[in-house]
């Protein structure tokens, strides 16, 4: 009887757990990763947005992503220069600790997905492995939703 209990208790452990979707590698948490679905047939770009929280004490950095949905996986930025507002990669995406997280948004810092090789559609996700510099390699599921969705699951 324990031993049901007990599978019970962890079925429903893990059940919240993804629901929440957090992830966590060294003193690196990745919270909520997800992204928008594809509205245009001929779209074969798209982005992932997440937050980053160190909960360590020495500063760490998101250098690299990949994932098996994309010929091309990059770390993006956008930037106002010369009155012209755009986006360019770069070679990462500082993550500091204390009470203040990363965002990875619409609008800012973003992992670039180039070469699609599927439609992103609403209600599924997708793999994506991020690599920080000290914390190591990271595996997510990439939840597909509006950003409506997106921000109101953030909350939960």
């Amino acid at each position: 009887m324990k031993t049901i209990a007990m599978a019970a208790a962890l079925l429903v452990f893990g059940v919240g757990a993804a629901f929440a979707q957090t992830y966590k590698v060294g003193d690196i948490e990745v919270a909520h990763p997800w992204a928008p679905p594809m509205t245009g047939s001929k779209l074969s770009s798209s982005a992932a947005y997440m937050r980053l929280i160190d909960r360590g004490t020495v500063s760490d950095q998101l250098v690299s992503a990949t994932s098996p949905v994309a010929q091309k996986v990059e770390l993006h930025v956008f930037n106002v220069e010369n009155g012209v507002y755009g986006m360019h990669p770069v070679q990462g995406i500082g993550v500091s600790p204390g009470a203040a997280s990363t965002v990875l948004e619409p609008g800012g810092a973003h992992v670039m997905l180039e070469g699609l090789k599927q439609p992103l559609n609403a209600g599924e996700t997708f793999p994506l492995t991020l690599t920080f510099k000290n914390a190591g390699q990271l595996h997510v599921e990439v939840r597909v939703e509006s950003p409506q969705a997106a921000m109101a699951n953030a909350s939960d």
